[in-house]
């Protein structure tokens, strides 16, 4: 147990771990930015930026995501943290958007009529009264994806990303008993469920609330 849990081994994890938080926290909310956009135009408009939109959302939706790791990691001349970002945002964006459209549609219709009838813009009616109830009716779904987000990080060590489930691997490398490698595993695990179950309690915190 020594040899597994040595100070430098943990530097190392946790090293790992940072960078995994990191990826994916800029990809949650690059995701929400841009999802947001596409949630828009998909439900709101009726040209060729409406269906571009759609057609984004559905390619997404139904592709694995590795394949989109891969094909940015090995095609787009970027450094493989960036890579890894780029990826997520993509393929999470799609998500984000669906969510959000969701919450966009479970507004009442009265409430899009009252706001033009009180002069209120398209744009006016999305900032000040659609989005806001639609963000909040949405927020624990949207934890919910950001659980999925931190765990489908682990796909990024195909890749050669040093990760945290990355780190994991190159340490499993030196050691030499089977005992050890199950130690590690059992910690790469450990860690991932501390840190999902603490946001699913958040989420459940929130549905309590909303």
């Amino acid at each position: 147990m020594s040899q597994v849990f040595n100070q430098t081994n943990m530097l190392f994890l946790l090293s790992g771990i940072k960078l995994t938080l990191i990826i994916a926290l800029i990809s949650i909310v690059l995701s929400m930015f841009f999802g947001t956009i596409l949630a828009i135009l998909r439900n709101f408009s009726n040209g060729i930026f409406g269906k571009i939109a759609a057609i984004y959302i559905e390619i997404f939706r139904n592709t694995p995501l590795l394949l989109w790791i891969l094909t940015i990691r090995f095609l787009v001349p970027i450094p493989p943290m960036y890579s890894g970002i780029l990826s997520f945002t993509l393929f999470t964006s799609a998500v984000m958007a669906e969510i959000l459209r969701g919450g966009m549609n479970s507004v009442n219709n009265g409430q899009y009529e009252a706001a033009y009838s009180q002069g209120f813009s398209k744009f006016q009616t999305l900032k000040y009264i659609i989005l806001p109830q639609s963000f909040r009716s949405c927020i624990p779904t949207f934890l919910s994806q950001a659980v999925t987000v931190i765990k489908d990080t682990s796909f990024l060590w195909v890749v050669g990303i040093e990760e945290f489930t990355g780190k994991g691997m190159i340490l499993m490398g030196s050691f030499a008993t089977s005992s050890q490698v199950f130690l590690l595993f059992g910690t790469l695990a450990a860690t991932y469920f501390i840190i999902n179950f603490a946001i699913s309690c958040s989420v459940r915190t929130i549905k309590t609330v909303y």
